[in-house]
């Protein structure tokens, strides 16, 4: 078993933390929440995580997410008035050049390409905005999907090809790519398996598999089977992958899970829990990947309320954060865990 051990507990947001995203290169975190702010936090050079900017004047109510393009100089906020905001550190100061208005409602997240040529953004409004970097400050909609029937609740990019995952109230999860003939966005999947609202998704290294987690308490794990695969899965068109539900963990949490993270260092998956707890997962070496099997290592109560972010580092092996209900936002390490 291992041990979530708390590095930092880094105050300053007022209400609920909503959201939390690491820097994909250096040692800074931005967070996010009801306060209508976002903290820019950096690793002193010792260790501690000291506040360095406070971004407040980009978004008139509570911001649910934020995200750093992969380059690393911009920083997208989603936030429930409705738009977008695109924050560049060019001149070594934070400004906001470009907001990005079309939703309808609360923008709940956001997420960058690997490329970082296109964001996806999802709302309270039922729908999925694709949008186009046109040019250094300005983003094109290339387009707007209208596939889920109730709010959607996050959406996330395959780590190595343009297709997008979209998780939703009514339960589903969706699969999307561009037909590079008319260059149009459809999905090309439903996967459906969950019994109550999907509130988080989150890919693997390869991109092959991805995880979901839910209000029905579970946490579910897809893989993709492409055309020919060695299980005998059938692809419809024959051109087509199918992704299916391989793997369910049920009975570890006993709320509702609203995050969940798959560290493309270690292959770990944390989760973030209605009953405060983080929780980590790894699969069990040897089982069938067709049929896997995952056990939890290490659980922590980490919050005094809802934990709602959880996300490990993408440059350290073991450092996660998370952020809660309760306003905190944590810095936390997995140790001791033996094979």
């Amino acid at each position: 078993m291992g041990k979530l051990t708390l590095l930092q507990c880094l105050s300053g947001h007022r209400g609920r933390v909503w959201g939390a995203g690491w820097h994909p290169r250096d040692p800074v975190l931005a967070t996010c929440g009801e306060d209508k702010t976002i903290r820019i936090w950096a690793d002193d050079g010792t260790g501690r995580w000291v506040p360095k900017t406070v971004l407040s004047d980009g978004h008139t109510r509570t911001i649910r997410d934020v995200a750093w393009s992969p380059c690393g100089r911009f920083l997208a906020s989603a936030s429930f008035d409705a738009t977008v905001a695109i924050w560049d550190r060019r001149s070594g100061e934070f400004e906001c050049n470009a907001t990005l208005e079309g939703h309808e409602n609360e923008v709940k997240s956001v997420s960058w390409s690997k490329s970082g040529a296109l964001l996806a953004t999802c709302s309270r409004d039922k729908s999925v905005w694709i949008w186009e970097v046109a040019q250094e400050d300005e983003y094109e909609c290339a387009a707007v999907l209208n596939t889920h029937s109730q709010d959607v609740k996050k959406v996330e990019w395959h780590p190595n090809e343009d297709v997008l995952a979209s998780a939703s109230y009514d339960n589903t999860i969706q699969l999307y790519r561009e037909d590079l003939a008319d260059s149009d966005w459809s999905s090309f999947d439903t996967l459906a398996s969950h019994d109550s609202t999907v509130w988080s998704i989150a890919f693997d290294a390869s991109g092959s598999r991805l995880a979901s987690c839910s209000d029905d308490q579970t946490v579910r794990i897809w893989q993709e089977y492409k055309p020919g695969n060695e299980f005998g899965v059938a692809c419809p068109d024959g051109k087509t992958p199918v992704w299916k539900c391989v793997c369910t963990l049920s009975g570890f949490h006993s709320r509702a899970v609203y995050d969940i993270s798959w560290c493309k260092k270690t292959g770990l998956i944390a989760t973030a829990c209605g009953d405060d707890m983080v929780r980590i997962f790894r699969e069990v070496a040897g089982s069938p990947a067709n049929e896997p099997t995952f056990e939890m290592v290490a659980s922590k109560h980490a919050h005094s309320q809802d934990a709602n972010t959880v996300e490990w580092s993408p440059t350290v092996a073991g450092l996660l954060v998370t952020t809660s209900d309760d306003g905190d936002v944590k810095v936390e390490e997995l140790r001791e865990l033996h094979c």
